[in-house]
């Protein structure tokens, strides 16, 4: 996995420069991009962190990026910074799916505190994607019986009931709820359905 960065995308140095140092001195790490072409020739799907987007630039501007940046299925947050005409664009990018947005002249602790909250969203975000799949890859794990029997034992079936449902003895449902616990990670019931919980909507 890459590391998690502050993409900074501005086309004004001065701007730039100045968002690496404060962010540096709360222990951000941050890469800067002077357009959002540049930004978007060295995009990669598996970039995390967030996005420091300046809505005016010369050429394609934030808005742009933006859309573009859907298209592409971009999971990182985005900050907009904008200046004082460009807030109702700012809110209606707000609508589809843009994190924050700052106005120039910014607070800077409470840019850095937005960008902190973005950040944290998005490890959040991936952690809980890694979870689902590894939670998939253990499913994957189960015979067809294993996965009834785990059915049932969700369902809170006592393994007696579970066994003449099964129409199988209950020493052979106890050795399929063992190995649907040991495949799955798990010890217990209770345990089985809070990892499945995210994944069975």
């Amino acid at each position: 996995m890459s590391q998690a960065l502050a993409h900074i995308v501005d086309d004004d140095e001065a701007i730039r420069d100045a968002l690496t140092w404060l962010l540096r001195t709360r222990n951000v790490a941050a890469r800067t991009w002077a357009s959002a072409e540049e930004f978007l020739a060295g995009w990669q799907a598996d970039f995390h962190g967030c996005i420091v987007l300046d809505i005016r630039m010369k050429e394609m501007s934030g808005l742009e990026c933006f859309d573009a940046l859907l298209e592409r299925n971009n999971s990182m947050p985005v900050i907009f910074l904008t200046g004082h005409g460009d807030v109702p664009m700012a809110v209606s990018t707000l609508k589809k799916g843009a994190f924050d947005f700052l106005e120039k002249p910014f607070d800077d602790n409470a840019l850095v505190d937005v960008v902190i909250r973005a950040m944290e969203s998005d490890a959040r975000k991936q952690a809980s994607q890694e979870t689902q799949a590894t939670v998939t890859g253990r499913l994957a794990q189960l015979t067809p019986r294993e996965q009834e029997v785990m059915q049932l034992v969700l369902a809170g079936k006592f393994n007696k009931v579970i066994a003449d449902q099964l129409n199988i003895s209950m020493r052979t449902v106890e050795v399929h709820r063992s190995r649907v616990f040991e495949k799955m990670g798990v010890r217990s019931a209770v345990e089985l359905a809070q990892l499945l919980a995210p994944g069975r909507d």
